[in-house]
């Protein structure tokens, strides 16, 4: 009997210091899993929550709460010794993706990143991303899929709203700040384009939308919203405006904007009290080029008898194609001063200077006839319907005295006449 005391003896406190040491090893180990972003759970073999760090009720959207002996199957289905993908039932109705892992009698949950990353990388092929901006400290955050939008390297840069203002084209960083102040004044819905220029000098167009967020006061405090790359869009829609507006072979305005430009000029003339000349030219016999060399040969014809008209006239004149081989000229600004005799012989000796030369087609000269009629506002007529009839009419009467020539617009008879 007296050995067996003195074995317990001696093992006692043995055994005694290493429990003391274990439970202590135990307090470390739940402290340090207090601290983990990652969250634990300790179950029973009822699959009962026996400890909790405080990551794992907040990813079980029951953040706050001391989850120790309730079910597990209350925010998670039953579970595989293994590892997967699960939603999340929280407290407030919302699921949660998170990405779960069974070790021994432990439970670990993190968000699930395959959610997280297709989200970034939807928003990257998207070309859309999401901001707020503090108001107060002009604290800035992006999502990944702007750092590209202003060209630069995820995390290559710290964003802040002074770096977001420096990157504005400077011809639009008055009207970005205007419709942010705006938004911050009245809560109304932010949307602004705009551009941006890249370290390396390349612009880009952005569209910008937010809201305004106030604290309980009612005191902004922060905007948030999205953006989205345009550039390509903007390109297209200026495409489209572009073969909707101009002839597709030479470039010039059409008959649409023509008559915009005629009934801008004389607006203006009848404001400032000067004249308007209309000019119809019509290229001779150009059928029988077309017939003769071929379609080709008749769109060089029509191409260097745009760019003779667009280097003859003034920046300010109009030139389009009304189609086939007729062109218009919208001469305005001219001083009333000179006789209408002398004001059209002025522009048809300009204009026939030009266009008469021949042209050099596939190296061999082919000359080309051209016929012109001019109409003065407000000597001819005084509305722009009537103004394109004479003008029209005057450039028949040219074509039928033969090539390089042209008439004059006749001013309306009067009632003695």
């Amino acid at each position: 009997m007296l050995p067996l005391l003195l074995i317990l003896a001696c093992v006692l406190p043995v055994a005694a210091l290493f429990l003391l040491r274990h439970r202590q090893r135990l307090r470390q180990l739940d402290q340090l899993l207090q601290q983990l972003d990652q969250g634990v759970l300790r179950l029973d073999g009822q699959e009962r929550v026996r400890w909790h760090n405080p990551a794992a009720a907040e990813l079980l959207g029951c953040a706050g709460r001391d989850l120790r002996g309730e079910a597990l199957e209350r925010w998670l289905p039953l579970l595989e010794n293994t590892q997967e993908n699960a939603l999340a039932r929280g407290e407030d109705g919302l699921q949660r993706a998170v990405r779960l892992q069974r070790v021994g009698d432990y439970l670990l949950l993190r968000p699930a990143q395959s959610d997280a990353e297709r989200f970034q990388r939807s928003q990257y092929f998207a070309r859309i991303g999401t901001w707020d901006w503090d108001i107060d400290t002009n604290r800035l955050y992006w999502s990944e899929a702007i750092y590209a939008m202003f060209g630069h390297a995820v995390g290559a840069v710290t964003p802040s709203y002074e770096l977001f203002c420096r990157s504005v084209h400077p011809d639009d960083r008055e009207h970005v700040r205007a419709g942010e102040l705006r938004c911050i004044a009245t809560g109304e819905n932010h949307d602004e384009e705009y551009r941006v220029v890249w370290p390396d000098g390349t612009v880009r167009w952005l569209r910008e939308t937010g809201n305004v967020v106030k604290d309980e006061d009612g005191t902004p405090v922060k905007m948030m919203g999205v953006v989205r790359d345009i550039t390509e869009e903007k390109a297209w829609a200026s495409q489209m405006h572009r073969l909707a507006h101009h002839d597709p072979l030479t470039g010039l305005p059409n008959r649409l904007v023509f008559e915009e430009r005629l009934a801008g000029a004389l607006e203006r003339a009848r404001r400032g009290r000067t004249r308007v000349a209309l000019v119809f030219i019509d290229l001779n016999d150009f059928k029988t080029i077309n017939d003769q060399l071929g379609h080709r040969a008749g769109d060089q014809v029509l191409m260097a008898t745009a760019e003779r008209l667009r280097t003859t006239l003034r920046g300010s004149d109009c030139v389009a194609r009304l189609g086939g081989d007729e062109f218009v000229a919208v001469l305005e600004g001219l001083s009333a001063e000179r006789s209408p005799e002398e004001e059209g012989q002025a522009i048809a000796d300009k204009l026939l200077a030009a266009l008469s030369p021949p042209v050099q087609m596939d190296g061999e000269a082919q000359r080309i006839g051209i016929s012109l009629g001019i109409a003065l506002f407000p000597e001819h007529a005084t509305n722009m319907d009537r103004l394109i009839h004479i003008a029209d009419q005057a450039m028949y009467e040219a074509k039928r005295s033969g090539d390089n020539q042209y008439r004059l617009g006749q001013a309306p008879r009067t009632r003695s006449e």
